[in-house]
Protein backbone atom coordinates (compact mmCIF):
# COMPACT_ATOMS: atom_id res chain seq x y z
CA UNK A 1 0.00 0.00 0.00
CA UNK A 2 2.94 2.37 0.92
CA UNK A 3 4.84 1.70 -2.26
CA UNK A 4 1.66 2.40 -4.09
CA UNK A 5 0.88 5.77 -2.54
CA UNK A 6 4.29 6.67 -2.64
CA UNK A 7 4.19 6.14 -6.48
CA UNK A 8 1.02 8.16 -6.94
CA UNK A 9 2.80 10.96 -4.88
CA UNK A 10 5.96 10.74 -7.08
CA UNK A 11 3.80 11.02 -10.78
CA UNK A 12 1.91 14.08 -9.05
CA UNK A 13 4.90 15.65 -7.96
CA UNK A 14 6.36 14.42 -11.52
CA UNK A 15 3.41 15.85 -13.66
CA UNK A 16 3.62 19.18 -11.42
CA UNK A 17 7.24 19.68 -11.68
CA UNK A 18 6.91 19.02 -16.03
CA UNK A 19 4.19 21.66 -15.77
CA UNK A 20 5.73 24.09 -13.74
CA UNK A 21 8.72 23.75 -15.84
CA UNK A 22 6.40 24.32 -19.16
CA UNK A 23 4.83 27.05 -17.49
CA UNK A 24 7.86 28.84 -16.70
CA UNK A 25 9.59 27.70 -20.01
CA UNK A 26 6.47 29.41 -22.07
CA UNK A 27 6.48 32.84 -20.02
CA UNK A 28 10.30 32.84 -20.65
CA UNK A 29 9.38 32.47 -24.54
CA UNK A 30 7.09 34.57 -24.74
CA UNK A 31 8.44 37.60 -23.00
CA UNK A 32 11.26 37.21 -25.52
CA UNK A 33 9.24 37.19 -28.03
CA UNK A 34 7.53 40.65 -26.62
CA UNK A 35 10.90 42.08 -26.25
CA UNK A 36 12.34 40.91 -30.02
CA UNK A 37 9.33 42.01 -31.50
CA UNK A 38 9.54 45.79 -29.67
CA UNK A 39 12.87 45.84 -30.78
CA UNK A 40 11.89 44.64 -34.35
CA UNK A 41 9.50 47.46 -34.71
CA UNK A 42 11.78 50.08 -33.33
CA UNK A 43 14.74 49.40 -35.47
CA UNK A 44 12.34 49.60 -38.49
CA UNK A 45 13.91 53.57 -37.26
CA UNK A 46 12.62 55.95 -40.41
CA UNK A 47 9.79 55.24 -42.10
CA UNK A 48 9.27 56.97 -45.06
CA UNK A 49 5.60 57.81 -46.03
CA UNK A 50 5.48 60.39 -48.73
CA UNK A 51 8.02 62.11 -50.63
CA UNK A 52 7.80 65.56 -52.76
CA UNK A 53 10.05 67.46 -55.19
CA UNK A 54 10.75 71.07 -55.82
CA UNK A 55 12.03 73.16 -58.02
CA UNK A 56 12.49 77.01 -56.62
CA UNK A 57 14.88 79.79 -57.90
CA UNK A 58 16.88 81.35 -54.93
CA UNK A 59 18.66 84.72 -55.07
CA UNK A 60 21.79 85.43 -53.33
CA UNK A 61 23.80 88.60 -53.64
CA UNK A 62 26.25 90.06 -51.01
CA UNK A 63 27.90 93.53 -50.71
CA UNK A 64 31.46 95.01 -49.41
CA UNK A 65 32.29 98.49 -49.01
CA UNK A 66 35.74 100.04 -47.87
CA UNK A 67 36.91 103.12 -47.90
CA UNK A 68 34.23 104.56 -45.53
CA UNK A 69 31.80 102.84 -47.49
CA UNK A 70 32.82 104.79 -50.78
CA UNK A 71 33.21 102.00 -52.85
CA UNK A 72 31.01 99.00 -53.14
CA UNK A 73 31.89 95.79 -54.64
CA UNK A 74 28.75 93.39 -55.55
CA UNK A 75 29.21 89.68 -55.62
CA UNK A 76 25.66 87.50 -56.72
CA UNK A 77 24.20 84.27 -57.70
CA UNK A 78 21.10 82.81 -58.96
CA UNK A 79 20.31 79.53 -58.46
CA UNK A 80 17.90 76.70 -59.13
CA UNK A 81 17.70 74.63 -56.73
CA UNK A 82 15.87 71.17 -57.58
CA UNK A 83 15.15 69.07 -53.90
CA UNK A 84 13.64 65.63 -52.69
CA UNK A 85 12.12 66.08 -49.60
CA UNK A 86 10.87 62.71 -47.68
CA UNK A 87 8.72 63.03 -44.78
CA UNK A 88 8.00 60.57 -42.39
CA UNK A 89 8.54 59.14 -38.79
CA UNK A 90 11.00 58.24 -36.99
CA UNK A 91 9.75 54.82 -35.26
CA UNK A 92 13.04 54.73 -32.59
CA UNK A 93 10.44 57.46 -30.94
CA UNK A 94 7.24 55.19 -30.38
CA UNK A 95 5.68 54.28 -27.26
CA UNK A 96 5.08 51.06 -27.15
CA UNK A 97 4.54 47.89 -24.01
CA UNK A 98 3.79 44.40 -24.02
CA UNK A 99 1.56 42.17 -22.19
CA UNK A 100 2.63 38.84 -22.53
CA UNK A 101 0.02 36.82 -21.33
CA UNK A 102 -2.18 38.32 -24.20
CA UNK A 103 0.40 37.84 -26.47
CA UNK A 104 -0.28 41.89 -27.46
CA UNK A 105 1.81 44.96 -28.12
CA UNK A 106 0.25 47.60 -27.38
CA UNK A 107 1.44 51.30 -29.25
CA UNK A 108 0.69 54.03 -26.06
CA UNK A 109 1.86 56.91 -28.34
CA UNK A 110 3.21 57.72 -32.04
CA UNK A 111 5.27 59.96 -32.77
CA UNK A 112 4.02 63.09 -35.54
CA UNK A 113 5.04 62.93 -38.94
CA UNK A 114 8.54 64.73 -39.61
CA UNK A 115 10.96 65.89 -42.00
CA UNK A 116 13.71 62.84 -42.52
CA UNK A 117 15.71 63.91 -44.78
CA UNK A 118 16.32 67.02 -48.13
CA UNK A 119 18.42 65.75 -50.98
CA UNK A 120 19.58 69.13 -53.23
CA UNK A 121 20.55 69.74 -56.74
CA UNK A 122 22.06 73.08 -57.75
CA UNK A 123 22.68 75.08 -60.86
CA UNK A 124 24.51 78.00 -61.02
CA UNK A 125 23.03 80.91 -62.89
CA UNK A 126 24.26 84.34 -63.65
CA UNK A 127 27.18 83.67 -60.87
CA UNK A 128 29.26 86.76 -61.19
CA UNK A 129 32.38 88.57 -58.60
CA UNK A 130 32.68 91.75 -57.74
CA UNK A 131 36.05 93.40 -58.08
CA UNK A 132 37.15 92.82 -54.61
CA UNK A 133 34.54 90.51 -53.65
CA UNK A 134 34.47 87.38 -55.03
CA UNK A 135 32.86 83.80 -54.70
CA UNK A 136 35.12 81.25 -52.78
CA UNK A 137 34.72 78.26 -50.97
CA UNK A 138 34.18 78.77 -48.19
CA UNK A 139 31.02 81.29 -49.58
CA UNK A 140 29.94 77.96 -52.15
CA UNK A 141 29.30 75.76 -49.13
CA UNK A 142 27.35 78.62 -47.13
CA UNK A 143 25.88 78.96 -50.43
CA UNK A 144 24.62 75.37 -50.83
CA UNK A 145 23.12 75.41 -47.04
CA UNK A 146 21.25 78.74 -47.08
CA UNK A 147 19.68 77.05 -50.38
CA UNK A 148 18.69 73.68 -48.40
CA UNK A 149 17.53 76.13 -45.40
CA UNK A 150 15.04 77.71 -48.20
CA UNK A 151 13.87 74.35 -49.36
CA UNK A 152 13.19 73.30 -46.04
CA UNK A 153 11.37 76.65 -44.88
CA UNK A 154 8.83 75.80 -47.46
CA UNK A 155 7.69 72.27 -46.75
CA UNK A 156 5.86 73.57 -43.42
CA UNK A 157 3.53 75.25 -46.41
CA UNK A 158 3.86 72.17 -48.92
CA UNK A 159 1.11 69.89 -47.03
CA UNK A 160 3.69 66.86 -47.15
CA UNK A 161 3.48 67.10 -43.24
CA UNK A 162 -0.06 66.88 -42.94
CA UNK A 163 -0.26 64.54 -46.03
CA UNK A 164 1.88 62.11 -43.79
CA UNK A 165 -0.11 61.86 -40.74
CA UNK A 166 -3.44 61.31 -42.81
CA UNK A 167 -1.32 58.01 -44.00
CA UNK A 168 -0.75 56.94 -40.56
CA UNK A 169 -3.15 53.97 -41.24
CA UNK A 170 -0.46 52.45 -43.34
CA UNK A 171 2.37 52.54 -41.37
CA UNK A 172 0.41 50.86 -38.32
CA UNK A 173 -0.63 48.30 -40.69
CA UNK A 174 2.92 47.45 -41.36
CA UNK A 175 3.73 47.52 -37.87
CA UNK A 176 0.35 45.12 -37.28
CA UNK A 177 2.23 42.98 -40.25
CA UNK A 178 5.31 42.78 -38.15
CA UNK A 179 3.72 41.96 -34.52
CA UNK A 180 1.34 39.17 -36.62
CA UNK A 181 4.40 37.62 -38.34
CA UNK A 182 4.63 35.46 -34.57
CA UNK A 183 0.93 35.29 -33.80
CA UNK A 184 0.63 38.46 -31.73
CA UNK A 185 -1.78 41.05 -31.47
CA UNK A 186 -1.22 44.69 -32.21
CA UNK A 187 -3.61 47.26 -30.21
CA UNK A 188 -3.51 50.69 -31.58
CA UNK A 189 -6.80 51.88 -29.60
CA UNK A 190 -4.92 55.01 -27.88
CA UNK A 191 -4.29 56.59 -31.37
CA UNK A 192 -7.10 58.74 -32.77
CA UNK A 193 -7.90 56.88 -35.42
CA UNK A 194 -11.41 57.07 -38.06
CA UNK A 195 -13.72 54.44 -37.15
CA UNK A 196 -14.19 53.89 -40.62
CA UNK A 197 -10.57 53.72 -41.23
CA UNK A 198 -9.85 50.94 -38.20
CA UNK A 199 -12.17 48.19 -39.88
CA UNK A 200 -9.80 48.10 -42.98
CA UNK A 201 -7.03 46.78 -40.14
CA UNK A 202 -9.55 44.21 -38.63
Amino acid sequence: MDVILGAILGAILSYLGIDFFKRKTKKEVTEKQSVVLIEKIKNVCKLISVEGEFSEIYHYENVKERFLSLISSKKKAILLVNAKAQVGYDLSKIKITSNAEKKTIIIQDFPEAELLSVETNLKYYDKSDGIFNKFDAEDLTILNSEAKQFIVAKIPESGLIETANKELLEVVGIIKNIVETIGWKLDYSALVIEEASQKLLK
